[in-house]
């Protein structure tokens, strides 16, 4: 008996083996393995001609260099890839060309024009909101303007919203949310991972498919890959469940691998949305803990705001299923509208956006830039990465030298050490310039959320990361004088008590960590 169970763990292990060793990640990872010693071999072979290469390398350099220079990206940025391709030539500009941002083929960027060409087409008219808010709030106005005008979604009155404040109590409404469904459900997710999460969702879901309620799911492939089984949206499809695949990742140096949809966006009916930072997978609910407690949220709007992100998942639908003819689809999204008979109310101006990779216009950025410009008493703001740019620090050292109480919130406990590690490399230079810095110690904080002033608030996916702010396909929602601001600066408050304060002297470190995270800074926007 003792043998049978012997040889039953050891053909379970091997099996686990197996199966790890043939799974997509481990021959996407071989793959992409052999294509950089490629690379290397024949950078290797090339150097027994010395001469020549030495010269090939410098005017390569030089070619590379000039070319950054020229861009329009952010200074950051293009110090440190400059510094990249200096320091390791030409293997730096093999990077430079397979990773940096903007690398795009035309056609690919043909193809995914798509997205805002249908936006802008189908986009509201509320000149009228913004013309109240002038009036009423100038500053609030020129923020709203701004969105409307570089993200293409407008303004919109006659919308609850409602907080979450945990991913438990997010979970729970949006369950309630997909059994009320008549019409259609319309998910999109950077994460969608297997677990009780998932499967609880998934088994909703079904059960709308088969009734006849239109069921959509949109993931993005490299945030699940590891996740999720691949053969899960041939599963879904059998299920009646239509399922698209954002990017799926290939093993090529290329750079649009590095763009990702990061979006969270459940769209129900047309007229009840959810979006925050919280994804399909059981830590964001704490059903497993593998980094401490996990703090979250989230945000449902229900009323006429909700539309803008049926638009949005509509057009992301269409390239995912039609590429360069999306734009040549005849869709009348218009069936797809609420019921006009339905009514609504709510509090305040309700505003959702969403923010592209492929314009140069880092919509995300420049909406927590306007809030820290219009602060006059608090900017109170909560990131799980602090990633930041010279204009965002600025920004915020400015705003706590005019007099106004800006607090930073970071995760106690880290998802992914080196990014913890770039993160506390900010703390000196903001605490000195007066910016006040907490760290969450139950666990990791993911919420992404800025209030200010008890007049305005965002909610969404953007985190203060290069990644966020210039790569990602982002989301979230902008928010003046609505009801739910109280319940966000009340969870604020709950989460101090939760908090460790940083003073300057934590920040002082050993010399070879010192020069570890100053190496971090340089190479921040790589991150």
């Amino acid at each position: 008996m003792k043998d049978y169970k012997k040889r039953y763990r050891l053909w379970s292990w091997i099996r686990k083996l197996l199966k790890f060793m043939f799974s997509r990640v481990v021959i996407i990872a071989f793959l992409l393995l052999v294509e950089m010693l490629f690379m290397l071999a024949v950078v290797v072979y090339f150097s027994n001609y010395f001469y020549i290469f030495v010269y090939l390398s410098a005017i390569l350099n030089l070619l590379c260099v000039c070319k950054i220079i020229r861009t329009d990206d952010n200074p950051g940025y293009k110090i440190t890839w400059i510094i990249v391709v200096l320091m390791f030539p030409p293997v730096g500009v093999a990077l430079y060309f397979a990773f940096s941002r903007n690398r795009l083929s035309q056609r690919t960027l043909r193809k995914m024009s798509s997205i805002a060409s249908i936006s802008e087409i189908m986009m509201d008219d509320k000149s009228d909101v913004i013309n109240m808010l002038r009036e009423e709030n100038p500053d609030a106005a020129r923020q709203s303007a701004y969105i409307t005008n570089m993200a293409m979604c407008p303004p919109y009155k006659n919308t609850e919203t409602i907080y979450y404040p945990t991913g438990e109590t997010f979970f729970a409404a949006l369950l309630e949310a997909v059994k009320s469904a008549e019409r259609y459900i319309f998910l999109e997710y950077f994460i969608i991972a297997e677990g009780s999460m998932w499967k609880e969702l998934h088994t909703l879901l079904k059960a709308k498919a088969a009734a006849g309620v239109d069921v959509r799911v949109i993931y993005d492939d490299f945030g699940s890959i590891t996740r999720l089984n691949y053969r899960v949206p041939k599963i879904l499809r059998s299920e009646g469940i239509k399922c698209n695949v954002f990017h799926p990742f290939v093993p090529v140096l290329d750079a649009s691998q590095n763009y990702r949809d990061h979006r969270k966006i459940c769209v129900i009916d047309g007229y009840i949305a959810f979006t925050g930072g919280i994804n399909i997978g059981d830590e964001y609910i704490n059903i497993t803990q593998p980094h401490g407690q996990w703090k979250d949220n989230a945000i449902q709007i229900r009323g006429e705001a909700a539309w803008s992100y049926v638009l949005r998942f509509l057009t992301m639908w269409e390239y995912l299923e039609h590429g360069l003819n999306a734009q040549k689809k005849e869709t009348s999204y218009d069936v797809y509208k609420p019921d006009p008979m339905m009514r609504y109310s709510g509090e305040g101006i309700v505003q959702p956006y969403t923010d592209t990779p492929l314009d140069n216009e880092p919509v995300g950025e420049n909406i927590y830039l306007q809030m820290l410009y219009s602060a006059k008493e608090y900017v109170w703001i909560t990131t799980p990465y602090l990633i930041i740019d010279e204009q965002m620090k600025q920004a915020l050292c400015t705003a706590a030298k005019s007099g106004v109480d800006v607090r930073i919130m970071t995760p106690g406990i880290p998802d992914k050490k080196t990014i913890y590690e770039t993160t506390r490399a900010n703390y000196r230079s903001l605490i000195q310039n007066g910016v006040k810095i907490y760290e969450y110690t139950p666990g990791f904080l993911h919420a992404k959320t800025f209030l200010c002033d008890d007049r305005y608030a965002t909610v969404g996916t953007v985190n203060l990361d290069f990644r966020s702010l210039y790569l990602h396909f982002e989301c979230g929602v902008w928010m003046y004088n609505t009801a739910s601001l109280g319940d966000i600066k009340k969870d604020y408050t709950v989460m101090l008590a939760n908090c460790r304060k940083i003073e300057e002297k934590d920040c002082k470190v050993g010399f070879l960590r010192e020069t570890y995270r100053s190496v971090l800074r340089i190479i921040a926007p790589m991150l």
